[in-house]
């Protein structure tokens, strides 16, 4: 009867851990000591992460728990939309916004200082995103001008910027722009790999390099575009193979439409792919250490994928502007009001 009675007993908790971790929040706020909108975001590990948003504003983690804010001097005015970090040193951050207010910066000793490195110098352009193939390698793209994306590329770490020229193969549609929303609408893979999203023309697109950001190639996504606030707004890669574009409308949140699409070819080829929670999503992002998992999420809240975005679960509906993760058990989330969250849902890993 003893044994009897504790096999039951362990069976019934066995079920309420089961029943408790089911019921779980998928995030957990964390105090970033700031209220601004926060839009960038780079995890380099389980300890260490860096976010970047408006007024100027920087915010890093080294033991994966509590944050430390910064103002970049003479930045108040700026919105870090998008950061690369490469350690607990070393950062690059971009502001987003019309002609000068787009910006670079750069930082190796952890945001006690920190270097201007570019100023948009073409009035009419506006820098969307920035992203790294390793410590040295980098890419950063803009608006159209002129009639052309821009495509800049760095060797040195963010030190210094060249620009590229392929007018055919980043030649815009009317109205074509991408959107600065999290830093997600340009992402790469492997050593060579590229891809950037757009909306707001006709037909949402996504632009693919696979020469490290020299020539182009554009593919129509089947999200809805044809509106300045509708269309791709992040895309991810798990490789140069497999990725998944998000996207809707910033202005109608809950909009019931298609908001994800899927490619197995590189970005040649897409078939819509809706993500959970339906409504517009701004980031889309690929779980470092589980090859067939993505995480989602924006001001609709957030979900995950296991199986390369097939498939969805929602996490929460918390609003959030982007994630980003450094296993399948540790990733953070960073939006409005200076919003910092980490990830306590299930492990991301196949099961």
């Amino acid at each position: 009867m003893i044994k009897r009675a504790a096999g039951l007993g362990a069976l019934a908790a066995a079920a309420l851990i089961a029943a408790q971790a089911q019921a779980a929040p998928g995030w957990m706020p964390q105090a970033s000591g700031v209220s601004v909108e926060l839009r960038g975001l780079s995890v380099v590990s389980e300890t260490v992460a860096w976010a970047s948003g408006a007024k100027g504003t920087v915010l890093r983690t080294v033991d994966g728990a509590s944050w430390t804010a910064m103002q970049v001097p003479d930045a108040e005015k700026l919105d870090f939309r998008d950061i690369h970090a490469v350690d607990a040193n070393t950062a690059v951050i971009m502001s987003a916004g019309p002609g000068a207010a787009s910006r670079i910066y750069r930082t190796t000793n952890g945001g006690a200082s920190w270097q201007l490195q570019l100023t948009n110098p073409d009035e009419q352009g506006f820098w969307d995103a920035i992203a790294f193939w390793d410590a040295k390698n980098g890419i950063m793209f803009g608006d159209p001008v002129k009639g052309a994306f821009q495509v800049l590329l760095t060797s040195d770490g963010g030190a210094t910027w060249q620009p590229v020229s392929d007018p055919q193969g980043l030649a815009a549609q009317p109205a074509e722009g991408a959107f600065a929303a999290s830093g997600t609408c340009l992402t790469v893979a492997g050593s060579s790999d590229a891809w950037f999203s757009t909306g707001g023309a006709q037909n949402a697109r996504v632009f693919h390099s696979s020469d490290r950001g020299r020539t182009w190639r554009a593919s129509a996504v089947p999200i809805p575009a044809g509106a300045a606030a509708r269309g791709i707004f992040s895309v991810g890669f798990r490789d140069g193979r497999v990725g998944i574009a998000a996207g809707g409308d910033y202005k109608e949140v809950n909009m019931a439409a298609v908001n994800g699409a899927r490619t197995e070819d590189g970005g040649a080829t897409w078939t819509a792919a809706p993500i959970l929670p339906a409504g517009y999503m701004s980031a889309v992002m690929p779980v470092r250490g589980a090859a067939d998992s993505f995480v989602a999420a924006g001001l609709a809240g957030s979900g995950y994928s296991k199986d390369g975005g097939r498939s969805w679960t929602v996490l929460d509906d918390t609003p959030m502007n982007t994630v980003g993760f450094a296993s399948p058990a540790v990733g953070w989330a960073v939006g409005p009001k200076g919003l910092v969250m980490k990830y306590a849902g299930p492990i991301l890993g196949k099961q």
